[in-house]
């Protein structure tokens, strides 16, 4: 949420107890897109923060989409924008990366097209945040530290987790090496 102070607007980021709740509401909006898009949705997965049991997060629902091309907006913008979605980032630059906000619940919905490697990579993150405690903490600790400060946008505190992130993925990424490899 950010307050005006002048012509300056202050972004304060609210990072909250974990919510039971959130996989529920999660499958409520899974419902919703898959009502709207048909066969259309490849996967609908509960990622970042508030899929992981237990961990502090905004009290926003991150949903990844996989569709056959996220770059034909034809193909699913119009029914997603009649699911109540609003189409409010385009990075064709970056996996053709779409991003639509729900506001009731709050929810960011990113959509990738099928077989995008970030789909697999936030997959990876949020399965072993679920299963090593330490990591899972030591994110926790971060978010909650850095959720104290004022930002300029809410990108920047995004940006500001980049070093953790990059350190946990590191050992998210042996993790599931190790685990397709049978050890």
């Amino acid at each position: 949420m950010g307050a005006e102070l002048g012509a300056i607007v202050v972004v304060r980021i609210e990072v909250v107890v974990y919510d039971r709740e959130w996989p529920t509401v999660f499958r409520k909006e899974e419902v919703r897109i898959r009502a709207a898009l048909r066969e259309r949705a490849l996967a609908v997965e509960h990622v970042g923060s508030t899929s992981v049991p237990g961990l502090a997060a905004k009290p926003v629902i991150d949903i990844h989409l996989a569709v056959r091309d996220s770059a034909d907006e034809g193909a699913y913008a119009r029914d997603l924008e009649g699911a109540g979605y609003r189409l409010v980032i385009r990075e064709p630059g970056w996996f053709e990366h779409r991003m639509f906000k729900g506001y009731d619940p709050e929810t960011n919905l990113h959509v990738f097209s099928e077989g995008c490697p970030e789909l697999n990579r936030c997959r990876i993150f949020r399965d072993w945040l679920r299963i090593s405690p330490s990591d899972c903490a030591l994110y926790a600790t971060v978010k909650s530290r850095l959720a104290q400060s004022d930002w300029d946008r809410v990108e920047d505190y995004a940006d500001a987790k980049h070093d953790v992130i990059e350190e946990i993925m590191g050992r998210a990424l042996s993790w599931s090496r190790e685990s397709r490899m049978g050890h």
